[in-house]
């Protein structure tokens, strides 16, 4: 026996076992999570299937220079209170609306100094009409698109949204912490 016909059925075997966790792991991810964001302020991006998948998210489009900004300090609140359970928040500056800056360091300035955000954020991206990210696309489809900034998704550790809320929504408002609760206690 070669040692070719050896060590090419083992390589390949190997090579097979490194592959089939990351596509069963893309197969058993819910199509709202498929795909990664760049993250703000970072070299990183952000992989929604593997931060998020089996955990209760709120996503919110965000925006720098809107009467909605303060905003923000609620939602630090709401993922502080509640990230010990599993919560997470995605947070997604847009300027669909022209209310965000154009400098992803403003922006960055505007989160993390002025509001001491500490939650995800990506980098500013169109979340409404045919050029939405993905992520978008899925979360009108299961629910509706945005009408302004800082329209809230409540999504279940299945992928799910299980609520929406619009600007007005306060994120210490009892009908979204209900949806929050509800969501914490979705079976994975």
């Amino acid at each position: 026996m070669s040692l070719r016909t050896f060590v090419v059925p083992l390589l390949l075997g190997v090579l097979t076992l490194a592959v089939m966790p990351s596509a069963s792991l893309a197969a058993e991810c819910p199509a709202l999570l498929q795909g990664e964001l760049p993250k703000l302020r970072a070299k990183e991006r952000i992989d929604l299937c593997s931060q998020f998948a089996g955990k209760p998210l709120v996503v919110v489009n965000t925006a720098s220079f809107c009467g909605f900004t303060p905003q923000f300090k609620g939602l630090e609140a709401l993922y502080q209170r509640y990230k010990g359970q599993g919560l997470q928040v995605l947070g997604v500056p847009s300027d669909d609306f022209k209310q965000e800056s154009g400098d992803a360091e403003e922006t960055a300035t505007v989160c993390f100094v002025n509001y001491g955000v500490t939650f995800s954020m990506s980098e500013t991206q169109i979340v409404t009409g045919a050029q939405a990210i993905p992520l978008f696309k899925e979360l009108a489809a299961q629910s509706q698109a945005p009408r302004w900034n800082f329209a809230k998704y409540v999504v279940d550790r299945q992928g799910k949204v299980v609520a929406s809320f619009s600007s007005r929504t306060q994120p210490d408002d009892p009908e979204l912490i209900a949806a929050v609760e509800k969501a914490i206690a979705s079976a994975p």
